[in-house]
Order: C-alpha cells, then sequence, then structure tokens
C-alpha cells in the first residue's frame, strides 16, 4: 500500500486513522506505530475532542482511535457527533478505563470496538484492521461487561426484530457469528456494498448505532 496519482496529487492507498488523545507523548507514540506500519497512516492527531470535531471531517479516516477521559467536552459525546456526521468511520476507544457503565455509553455513542491503552501495538494494528473490515474488536473481560451492562440497560425488544426482513435478520445472525462484512457477502454472494447497506437498515430499525448493539440485542 501506499500513494496513487490521482489528478496531479498523491492520494494515499491504505487504511488512515485519526487519534483522539490528550496525552502527548502516548498520541506521538500511536501515530509513529501506524506511520511506521505499511499500509496504515495516521492523518489526524487531536488533543481534545473540539479540536477532534473540527479536524477529523476534514481527513475522513477509517478509523477514530478515540480516549474518554478528555478535557473539555468529553469522549463520549465526541463520539456521537463524529458518528452523526461520518458515519463510514469506525471509532475505537483506547482508554484506561473498564467501567461497564462508561463502555456501555461509548458503544451507544456509536463506538464499535474497546480497547484499553496497555494493549500490544500488534494486537492494536490487527484491532483497526478488523475494524475496517467490519468487525468490533474488544477484549474478553471487554466483552463481558458489555454484554452485562446491555442485559441492565437495553430490554428486549422482539417488536423491533421482527421488523427485520429475513435477508436481514439472515445478516444479522452471521454479525453475532462473528462474521465480518466481506466474509457475510462472500458467504451470501452479494456486493460488499449491498452487505453495508442491509447492515444500516438493520441498525435504523433496532434503533442501535453498532455492530455490538445489534448483536446484543438479537441474542436476547
Amino acid at each position: 500500500m501506499g500513494k496513487i496519482r490521482s489528478s496531479g496529487e498523491a492520494r494515499f492507498v491504505g487504511t488512515t486513522v485519526a487519534i483522539v488523545e490528550d496525552h502527548a507523548e502516548l498520541s506521538q507514540n500511536l501515530a509513529e506505530l501506524f506511520n511506521d506500519t505499511p499500509g496504515y497512516r495516521c492523518v489526524c492527531q487531536c488533543a481534545t475532542a473540539e479540536n477532534a470535531l473540527r479536524e477529523i471531517p476534514r481527513h475522513k479516516p477509517d478509523v477514530v482511535l478515540m480516549d474518554l477521559n478528555l478535557p473539555g467536552v468529553s469522549g463520549i459525546e465526541c463520539i456521537e457527533r463524529l458518528k452523526a456526521e461520518l458515519p463510514e468511520t469506525q471509532v475505537l476507544v483506547l482508554t484506561a478505563h473498564e467501567e461497564g457503565e462508561r463502555i456501555f455509553q461509548a458503544l451507544q455513542a456509536g463506538a464499535s470496538g474497546y480497547l484499553l491503552k496497555r494493549t500490544p501495538p500488534g494486537q492494536l494494528i490487527v484491532a483497526v484492521k478488523e475494524m475496517k473490515e467490519g468487525g468490533a474488536p474488544m477484549t474478553p473481560e471487554i466483552a463481558s461487561k458489555v454484554v452485562q451492562s446491555f442485559r441492565k440497560q437495553s430490554p428486549t425488544n422482539q417488536n423491533e426484530i421482527a421488523q427485520l426482513t429475513p435477508r436481514e435478520e439472515q445478516i444479522l445472525r452471521l454479525l453475532s457469528e462473528g462474521y465480518i462484512v466481506k466474509e457475510i457477502a462472500d458467504k451470501l454472494a452479494i456486493s460488499f456494498f449491498t452487505t453495508q447497506n442491509h447492515i444500516k437498515k438493520i441498525y435504523e430499525k433496532l434503533h442501535v448505532h453498532s455492530r455490538t448493539e445489534a448483536v446484543i440485542k438479537y441474542l436476547k
């Protein structure tokens, strides 16, 4: 992966990442990690949510690494506002906190993955790759807390599930089994774009913002 020429300008072909982190050294380490990994580029570093809301929409990265403890506007509010403006951009929470309530709030705001800052660099690269392909990376401990939080706060609504078409329910079942978007498209012999459109409709009908929310509501 690298650059190609388009209309006389260099354009990066690969996975673009933005970092929202107020700890300068960690932010720089993360940026260097992605810039030093072939096929990845950090296009934006922001120390506050306010800066992120100004800069990230300009760059339209594939994945945003988001800290939750930010000065001023919180990371959770930042996620919600970014997802409203950039629904195709995936948000991976990278934080020191693993409280069930905060995880739940971040996922409800639109985050698709949740990892701790102590995650090894190699695993972080894999997680970003997985997110771009439609996955929802979480450590087993985080996933357990997510399930507990959704059970407490999000009652099952069978009427919402009933609104799904047979194809949408089929795709949701495959999502719940761990398949990523590309694998679902191949398995059902439909295009990646069509699969993404089905998933968007599933989210709308279930009133959720992420794969994780949709799967947990389905499994309950």
